[in-house]
């Protein structure tokens, strides 16, 4: 099912050689961050942030979207199974009209069900254990999130 909202390719955004893409796994407890690479080619799981008040998580967010020279943010959309926004789909999306609010940074979406799941897999091929993965799990998240986008975005190109 298609997105009903904007997407890393549909959003139109013109990138600079060296721009690079941050992503956001938004959970109830911690966020996850992820950015690219300056070719836009790979994600790279970055940090995750202690889920406080809005004003202080935007803050750090836009600090590092600085600090990384980032042309556009993707925060992952909890959709149901079914394609249907719930509740926490919904909070997602006025987290983005916040954020959206406070920069001139584009605020796109990915569709990230079953990302938290890919992360999980992912860490623990790696061999990284129990309580370690869940302190890596958000950023993991984020990281397939970023590099689901990115890939669409590359086919989107032809590169």
């Amino acid at each position: 099912m298609a997105l009903p909202l904007p997407t890393l390719e549909t959003a139109g955004i013109v990138f600079a050689r060296h721009d690079r893409v941050m992503a956001l796994d938004l959970g109830t407890k911690t966020i996850g961050l992820a950015v690219s690479d300056a070719g836009r080619q790979w994600a790279s799981g970055l940090k995750t942030l202690k889920r406080g008040k809005f004003t202080a998580n935007a803050a750090e967010i836009l600090k590092i979207a600085a600090h990384y020279s980032v042309a556009a943010i993707v925060l992952g959309l909890p959709l149901n199974m079914d394609g249907s926004m719930g509740p926490r789909a919904q909070a997602t999306r006025a987290f983005a009209r916040h954020l959206a609010g406070l920069t001139a940074i584009p605020v796109v979406f990915e569709d990230e069900r079953l990302s938290t799941e890919a992360a999980h897999e992912t860490l623990q091929a790696a061999g990284i254990a129990g309580r370690h993965r869940r302190e890596l799990i958000d950023a993991a998240a984020a990281e397939v999130i970023l590099q689901t986008a990115l890939d669409r975005l590359k086919d989107q190109q032809g590169t």
